[in-house]
C-alpha cells in the first residue's frame, strides 16, 4: 500500500485543527477522528532511545519512587528498576511514554 504525499490544503486542515485543539475549540473525539492517512509524513515519528540515568533522572525529578513511577507507567517494580540501571532497554510503549514524559512532563500522564 502506499502513502501519497499531502497536499498543501490537507496539510493546512491538519494545522488548523491542531491549532483549534489546542485552543479549546475542537474537542478530543473530534480532533481523534484525523486517520493517519491525514497525518501523512508526520505519521512517521519515531521515538528516540532513552538511558536509564535518564529514566531515573525523570522519575527523581517528578518526585516520585519506583513504585508509583511503575503504576503510572502500568510496569512493575523491578522492570522500572532494570530500565534505571541499564539491564534492559525501553521499547514499544514504554519508551513511547517515557519520551512524552522526556518532552512535556510527568504531568501529562496524570
Amino acid at each position: 500500500m502506499r502513502t501519497k504525499k499531502p497536499s498543501r490544503l490537507t496539510k493546512a486542515l491538519i494545522e488548523t485543527a491542531d491549532d483549534m485543539r489546542r485552543a479549546g475549540v475542537m474537542d478530543a473525539a473530534t480532533h481523534a477522528k484525523i486517520t493517519l492517512r491525514h497525518l501523512g509524513d508526520k505519521a512517521d515519528v519515531a521515538a528516540e532511545p532513552i538511558s536509564g540515568p535518564e529514566i531515573r533522572r525523570l522519575r527523581e525529578d517528578a518526585h516520585l519512587s519506583q513504585a508509583v513511577f511503575a503504576r503510572y507507567l502500568n510496569l512493575t517494580v523491578g522492570y522500572v528498576s532494570q530500565l534505571e540501571r541499564g539491564a534492559k532497554r525501553p521499547s514499544g510503549p514504554a519508551l513511547v511514554l517515557l519520551n512524552v514524559i522526556r518532552r512535556k512532563g510527568i504531568g501529562v500522564i496524570f
